[in-house]
């Protein structure tokens, strides 16, 4: 059994507490990937003194420059696209044909990314006086902590760490304990490309210790988290105590609203993939079907059968539909949600168990559930389970729709099948999410657009696309006058000419 290492001051090296766990693979607990460090305060601050070091060397490479590097991040992974995906679901449970895109989404973030180092603009505006010029540019604002979770381990962290280098920052990454050999491949491409060693730092173990060691630190000013919504408060109460700039992206309880109108086989599909995809281990997860009450009772008839026909099994098998949950604990917390469910008084209508067969023994797996005659209100409809879990409401109406998707705590996703085009922009306007989708489910962002939510789903900030570029870059505004003369500026003046 191989014994990984953090990367720190430009080196592989064992933890300073001398202390490992074990990485297991969540369909089969006797496969051990590895031991990895369980690090402490002290790699920590390692870390942090080499990344200080290495952001006065990277802060001064030329933007472009460093979009060439992760120009080649992305050449390595489209070549290393299938080695990363089995290693990825080795470790984390989802069949083969969702970490491919995993690493296709890390793929198309390098080379957007790439593309931005060209486009990193500021502003050239007029000034009110004469002769002088005034504009505004973007400069980086030092060391980033990266604390990432299990469920895309390729792909989330690319959309923290990426634009972050990019603008000329130096990274301290933590990925989640459950998929650190991903996290240990990205650093490895990412040194490959030519990053300079000391501007990212990898720093194994759990984040009761080393995440929480990250974000208390003095010296670095940024952190990007993404994770579960009790633990993201504890993360934004610090770092509103030390004056932190923060992107939080939390929880969801997403609902897909089918209407009588819809377009039925779609949206079966559309169900299916939302909520069963990934094992329902989605911050986007399609966790509530919203039933307009014409098509209720068809729609979930076919739904049932449908599911029962999911094949669970190892994702790296073919024919997987289903892989096991992560681990145990959380294969536990969606036991405590089937108790919840009955004693609300839901309808189980499958799954609810761990499946039969020795098969299944070795692994965190768990059959697909539907519960019907769900209520808005109840604690299957309101709470955020992160497992394969869809709670089915009826309705007579869009505005009833509409009304029980928002009152939830959470806004990341929300999606709406029907074919009436006014309805589907009024979703647009009236449903309180940072994401809709019309006659598609709540699963599927794209690298170049903003991803974040609403409400407790996050804190206002946006990982993707362009917005991203500015949460990891300062403002600068410069003035420079050529007059050769005092102009005071606002009050003292109008238009340049002297009161």
């Amino acid at each position: 059994m191989p014994d990984f290492k953090n990367f720190i001051g430009g080196k592989w090296i064992a933890p300073s507490t001398r202390e490992y766990f074990d990485n297991v693979n969540p369909a089969d607990k006797s496969d051990v990937i590895g031991r990895f460090p369980l690090s402490g305060d002290d790699d920590v601050e390692d870390a942090v003194q080499s990344a200080k070091c290495g952001f006065e060397v990277w802060r001064k490479t030329p933007a472009p420059a460093r979009g060439d590097v992760l120009r080649r991040v992305g050449d390595i992974m489209t070549r290393r696209k299938d080695e990363i995906a089995d290693l990825m679901t080795r470790e984390m449970g989802k069949p083969l044909t969702e970490t491919r895109g995993d690493v296709q989404e890390g793929i198309d973030t390098a080379y957007y990314a790439a593309s931005e180092g060209r486009r990193l603009f500021g502003h050239t505006v007029p000034s009110e006086m004469r002769n002088k010029w005034a504009m505004s540019y973007r400069r980086p604002i030092g060391i980033c902590g990266i604390v990432t979770p299990f469920n895309f381990p390729m792909a989330i962290p690319t959309w923290k760490m990426f634009p972050a280098l990019l603008c000329g920052n130096a990274c301290i990454f933590k990925p989640a304990e459950d998929v650190p050999h991903t996290g240990t491949v990205l650093v490895e491409i990412l040194l490959e490309a030519g990053l300079p060693p000391e501007v990212i730092q990898l720093v194994h173990g759990v984040g009761e210790t080393v995440g929480a060691s990250i974000v208390s630190h003095p010296e670095i000013p940024v952190i990007s988290f993404t994770g579960s919504t009790e633990t993201g408060r504890i993360v934004g109460e610090t770092c509103g105590r030390m004056h932190k700039r923060l992107s939080l992206e939390m929880g969801g309880k997403n609902a897909m609203i089918v209407l009588d109108d819809a377009n039925l086989e779609l949206a079966l599909d559309g169900v299916l993939w939302g909520a069963f995809g990934t094992t329902g281990q989605r911050c986007t997860a399609t966790s509530r079907l919203i039933l307009q009450r014409g098509i209720h009772d068809r729609f979930l008839g076919q739904l049932v059968d449908r599911v029962r026909s999911l094949k669970l099994g190892d994702g790296r098998k073919k024919g997987t539909d289903v892989g096991p949950l992560v681990n145990e604990n959380a294969r536990e917390k969606v036991e405590r949600y089937i108790d919840i469910g009955q004693s609300e008084g839901a309808d189980l209508l499958c799954g609810g168990r761990r499946p039969p067969g020795k098969e299944y023994d070795k692994g965190f797996f768990f059959e697909p559930t539907i519960f019907a005659r769900v209520e808005a209100g109840m604690r299957l409809e309101q709470e955020e389970i992160f497992g394969p879990v869809l709670s089915v409401v009826r309705v007579d109406s869009a505005d009833e729709a509409f009304a029980i998707n928002n009152d939830v705590r959470y806004g990341l996703s929300s999606s709406l099948y029907t074919q009436d085009v006014g309805i589907a922009f009024r979703a647009l306007n009236e449903l309180d999410n940072g994401i809709t989708y019309v006659n598609a489910p709540t699963i599927g962002a794209e690298a170049h657009l903003p991803f974040g939510g609403v409400k407790q789903t996050g804190n206002g900030h946006r990982e993707g696309g362009w917005e991203v570029y500015e949460f990891y870059s300062e403002t600068k505004v410069g003035y420079v006058d050529f007059s050769g003369s005092l102009q005071r500026a606002q009050i003292d003046n109008y238009l340049g000419t002297p009161d």
